[in-house]
Order: structure tokens, then C-alpha cells, then sequence
């Protein structure tokens, strides 16, 4: 399964506050359905690949929507199809191998 970190920058706003239009930008996430993890510096999606995309155009229109009159979105995804995978075992793993050290 699709896992993606999704980035959404509103640019020229009146203050340097961008949790109000964050907070904006997760509703729309979470409205889309699609399994997320609010970091502090991104939101990582987990899903099918056309809802992680629908998510993606929801968060960045929800942006405008809160007020911005531009903004920069970006979007990485890791999809994986050799084996399944998900954002949990990720961390799992790297913490397995951590305390091996």
C-alpha cells in the first residue's frame, strides 16, 4: 500500500502562523478517508493511490479555501509492491535496528 509524505506551504499571509490553515488542511485529509499521521513538519498518508491523490487535492484547495492566495504543495510517495508494508512497521523496523546497535 501506498505510503506518502504531503506538504502544504500557504505563502503570503499576513502573519508567519500557519497552524490555522494546517489545522484546515488535516480536515480535509481526515474528511477524505484516508489514513494519516500529523508530523511536526508534514503529514504522512497511507492508502490507495488514487485516495491518497484525492486526499492531495482536497488539502491543497482546503489551503485557498483557509485564506491563501498561493500556495506549494508537495507530495512524495513510496510505493511499495514487492511486499506489504505500512507507516507503523516503517518505524518498527528502523526501531528494531536501532536497538540492535
Amino acid at each position: 500500500m501506498p505510503i506518502a509524505q504531503l506538504t502544504v506551504v500557504p505563502l503570503g499571509g499576513a502573519t508567519s502562523s500557519l497552524s490555522d490553515t494546517v489545522a484546515q488542511v488535516v480536515r480535509a485529509i481526515e474528511k477524505s478517508g484516508v489514513k494519516y499521521q500529523l508530523t511536526p513538519m508534514s503529514t504522512i498518508l497511507e492508502g490507495p493511490l488514487p485516495a491518497i491523490i484525492k486526499a492531495v487535492r482536497a488539502a491543497h484547495e482546503a489551503a485557498f479555501a483557509a485564506g491563501a492566495g498561493r500556495v506549494s504543495t508537495t507530495l512524495t510517495i513510496d510505493d511499495r509492491r514487492d511486499r506489504p508494508t505500512s507507516m507503523e512497521h516503517k518505524v518498527k523496523v528502523v526501531r528494531a535496528k536501532m536497538n540492535k546497535q
